[in-house]
């Protein structure tokens, strides 16, 4: 049989009208506004006016990615449909695809295989329009610091002080850096400028950290776009622009719902990177989804080091979620990987490469267990050549540590290939109780949060801070900054700084190069590397065997 594509899939799929699934997560109508037949909008007031109990929140993260591929999307949607095979009232919650990735290297982010949300195109393009309307309260926030500039600078705003930048969702490395403004008095102030994908906006980030409109009004009010002359912070408020970004964002703040190939209800909302902002779903599409199943399982980006450290540290920490029990996703092909092999050496067995890889997942199941203590289970995204030998060591090597190792084969089987990890969530839900601590306390300085995640999540001898990023810790401390949480923008590639540096890696440090403010957000930004908040394009993007035809049938997404 030949072997369909993701998208073959997914347009092969009998999708149930929307109204049918929010009966299936216990949603009354009234509370629906239907994009088209197959997505809706979830009218907020859901959230006050329902009696239903918060249900069990089930956190999926994985280990350090590489080229090989993990499935922790797949593996978090084939893990509530196998929850719904099993009897179990569920949601997912994830977050919306950027289309940076789509038309870049990655590809969409709706899952894969029989594990997948759907409609798969909608939701990997435009979709309900959210980051339209994220992307366009970001740039008339920008529009307005420019005009308030041009029109006489009544607030004495420093252009060479300008932190804010505009956006667009798109990888373009060629809007990194640019000046505008150019043409003559007419044109504005020229100045140095740049763009940011929207994904790292902060726009997203207070999006999805928002409780309900009033909060996000409240935390557009504090985002601060620039210093004066005499380095006073100027915000949002100073622009008088925050009722004009809420009516933009009005809309989008309600979560969206549309369903899983085998019809379990999923709420898509939000999206921003885990490696270089906090990388959740929004907060009212997880207590909405909550509200909505006695089971609901999210997903974090990239590793424990990354999405899952700021789920539990920035997310939990704003919003009051605690999960129950956390699945960390690993395929043996990524740790022979991690323990030197090529891609093209994965296809045969070879446990010495694997017993090199292994420490990756052990220090990703350690974080999860001993920093945070919470309950784990180890799920292995099997692939046909993986050998009983390979699987083997792997559960003996986690055993070692107190954690279960389940196969999963969602990716070909779908909720039957999700069945045994699904029981071993809800076992693991059921019978142990976690003692959820943070990776660090509020009241630690700027330095010692930074320090605590680089020692206890990433395994850092230390960090490394530049005299820039001193200085920017000195003034963010002076204006009373630093008892918020850190998001630590690095490479997912490794524990470290360094791309390169696969597996466990010691004897290193984090290199902080600069430490930003994002006011409205409720956290400081740290960049360490080489980190980028604007991608390029790969010599040959997805974006080249994307094709419509005359039907408007969509071929070539992944």
């Amino acid at each position: 049989m030949a072997h369909l594509s993701d998208i073959e899939i997914a347009q092969s799929c009998k999708m149930k009208p929307i109204y049918e699934i929010a009966k299936a997560a216990n949603t009354d109508e009234k509370y629906i506004e239907p994009y088209g037949k197959y997505k809706a909008k979830v009218d907020l007031k859901l959230l006050s006016e329902t009696k239903n109990k918060d249900g069990k929140l089930i956190l999926v993260t994985a280990i350090t990615p590489t080229p090989a591929g993990e499935g922790k999307t797949t593996t978090t949607i084939g893990l509530a449909d196998g929850l719904r095979r099993i009897g179990k009232n569920v949601t997912v919650a994830l977050r919306e695809p950027s289309l940076g990735p789509v038309f870049g290297v990655k590809g969409g982010a709706a899952g894969g295989g029989y594990a997948q949300v759907v409609p798969m195109e909608d939701i990997n393009l435009h979709f309900t329009g959210d980051f339209h309307a994220i992307g366009a309260a970001n740039n008339l926030l920008a529009a307005m610091l420019d005009n308030h500039i041009h029109q006489g600078n009544a607030l004495g705003i420093d252009v060479r002080k300008i932190t804010w930048k505009r956006c667009v969702d798109m990888n373009d490395r060629q809007l990194r850096f640019i000046v505008d403004g150019m043409g003559g008095k007419a044109n504005g102030v020229p100045r140095e400028d740049g763009f940011d994908i929207t994904v790292a906006s902060e726009i997203m980030a207070i999006f999805c950290l928002s409780s309900s409109l009033h909060d996000l009004k409240e935390r557009l009010s504090k985002i601060i776009v620039g210093y004066t002359f005499d380095n006073r912070p100027v915000t949002a408020k100073d622009l008088g622009a925050v009722g004009a970004m809420a009516a933009l964002l009005k809309d989008a703040l309600k979560p969206n719902l549309v369903q899983t190939l085998e019809c379990t209800p999923a709420f898509v909302h939000g999206g921003p990177f885990a490696n270089i902002a906090h990388g959740c779903n929004s907060v009212i599409a997880t207590k909405m989804a909550l509200k909505m199943g006695d089971y609901t399982v999210t997903e974090a980006g990239f590793g424990t080091d990354l999405g899952a450290e700021k789920f539990l540290d920035i997310k939990c920490r704003m919003s009051g979620l605690v999960p129950s029990a956390v699945v960390m996703v690993a395929t043996v092909r990524a740790l022979k990987m991690h323990g030197g092999l090529l891609k093209t050496e994965l296809e045969k067995e070879d446990l010495c490469a694997l017993e090199k890889g292994i420490p990756n997942l052990l220090r990703h199941v350690s974080n999860i267990k001993n920093v945070y203590n919470l309950p784990c289970v180890v799920a292995i995204n099997r692939f046909p050549t993986d050998t009983d030998k390979e699987i083997d060591f792997i559960i003996k090597k986690c055993k070692e540590l107190g954690v279960n190792t389940v196969l999963s084969t969602v990716w070909a089987d779908g909720s039957r290939g999700g069945e045994d990890l699904a029981k071993e969530v809800v076992r693991l839900c059921e019978e142990e109780k976690g003692d959820f601590r943070f990776a660090y306390d509020d009241d630690l300085s700027i330095s010692e949060k930074i320090e605590a995640v680089a020692k206890k999540i990433y395994g850092a001898d230390g960090v490394i801070f530049t005299p820039t990023a001193e200085g920017q810790i000195k003034e963010l401390t002076k204006l009373g900054f630093d008892k918020v949480p850190v998001c630590i923008a690095k490479t997912q590639y490794s524990f470290s700084d360094d791309p390169t540096k696969l597996g466990a890696p010691r004897g290193f440090n984090i290199t902080v190069k600069n430490v930003k403010i994002s006011a409205g957000a409720g956290f400081i930004v740290v960049l360490t590397g080489d980190i980028l908040t604007m991608p390029g394009l790969p010599k040959v993007p997805a974006a080249e065997k994307i094709d419509v035809d005359d039907d408007g049938k969509i071929t070539g997404l992944f």
